[in-house]
């Protein structure tokens, strides 16, 4: 009797899986007509000189992807799977060039291949100024820069070229940033010097205090750096992420080391086009004000005058002259929507210089 149980159990798997063998043979051939119909206007694209990049456009297949969906898989395991298949449209159409503060493994390199989804030619820059301009020079179709964290605050060379430089902010990501102490070591009682970027080890003290008090930290011009010299130098460790660990042939001794769970970097995406209307976008804003009494109240009541919602404002030194600013400002909306050309024509009125920077969706903070 068990011998027959067991022999239609057999049977009806077998039949099951001949069904899902079906199933993937026309998923895999459907995936391969969608990617050819893509790389057809990949092609009608470019005789036309448009941007492969279309945020708006791939905003809309997720909602129709959900608005079609019965069940039972969830919308957000259906949007990973199109975010993959759009990311190898966007590949074939077009390979972009992406740049980022590296080397590898650095936050940087994580937050551009989360936003890009791993599909491009992902290129590492020493600093960020080259970053700036491989991007308006077209030597890379985008670049990623980080400019504030939740903790350290502004990144203040970033706000700096973007006063200088012509590029636009395409996107915004968050980027959850989390510190592992990574080591060739066996425990921490090895451990004689850790290496690291000056922010971790500023966002990590409370640990470092409470378990490495005694070791010698050595400062490094990135996380991804210090996760090499690490590798290199017996008795070390570093400050980096866990993708460091694999790049750099390192073990994590400790995860998660900084003080605060809510640490979080904003990174912009750069490109040298403007960025459509999504529905849901920001708008950043650069001006400088004339220095007299109640010049930032007069450029800024053009904004509260038509509604607008201001998510940040700060202001930097413009280095032309000595006691000069200029602010840079993040309102919600498109620079084309009516309420913000209305805001925008008005602050030119009372401004010594107003800039753009440029319009783009609205990213979600991390969680």
């Amino acid at each position: 009797m068990e011998k027959s149980e067991d022999k239609r159990f057999e049977d009806e798997l077998a039949v099951l899986r001949q069904k899902i063998d079906a199933i993937d043979t026309r998923i895999v051939s459907l995936i391969n007509e969608r990617l050819g119909v893509s790389t057809a206007v990949g092609e009608l694209k470019r005789r036309h000189g448009s941007q492969v990049l279309d945020r708006s456009r791939e905003t809309l297949i997720m909602d129709r992807i959900c608005d079609l969906n019965r069940g039972p898989v969830e919308n957000g395991v259906l949007q990973n799977i199109f975010s993959v298949i759009m990311a190898a449209s966007r590949e074939l159409q077009k390979p972009q060039t992406i740049a980022y503060l590296g080397p590898e493994a650095t936050h940087s390199h994580l937050a551009a291949l989360s936003y890009f989804h791993h599909s491009g030619r992902f290129v590492p820059y020493r600093n960020i100024s080259e970053i700036f301009a491989e991007v308006e020079r077209g030597s890379c179709h985008h670049g990623v820069v980080p400019v504030e964290n939740s903790i350290e605050g502004a990144v203040n060379h970033t706000l700096d070229l973007l006063f200088e430089s012509e590029v636009k902010i395409n996107a915004e990501h968050y980027q959850t940033i989390s510190h592992d102490l990574l080591s060739t070591c066996e425990g921490l009682s090895k451990i004689k010097v850790v290496y690291s970027h000056p922010q971790p080890f500023a966002q990590c003290r409370s640990w470092l205090q409470r378990n490495l008090s005694n070791v010698v930290l050595e400062e490094c011009s990135s996380t991804a750096q210090a996760a090499s010299k690490a590798a290199k130098t017996p008795d070390s460790a570093a400050i980096a992420s866990s993708r460091a660990a694999q790049v750099y042939g390192l073990d994590i001794l400790e995860s998660k080391i900084e003080d605060s769970s809510r640490n979080q970097t904003r990174f912009l995406v750069l490109g040298k086009e403007d960025q459509p209307p999504t529905g849901d976008d920001k708008t950043s804003v650069m001006f400088v004000t004339a220095h007299s009494p109640g010049a930032l109240f007069s450029s800024l009541e053009p904004v509260a005058d038509t509604g607008l919602n201001m998510v940040k404002l700060e202001s930097r030194p413009t280095k032309r002259e000595n006691w000069s600013y200029f602010f840079i400002m993040d309102v919600e909306g498109h620079r084309e929507d009516v309420r913000v050309k209305r805001a925008l024509a008005n602050m030119r009125e009372s401004c010594l210089f107003l800039k753009v920077l440029g319009s783009y969706p609205k990213a979600e903070i991390a969680s």
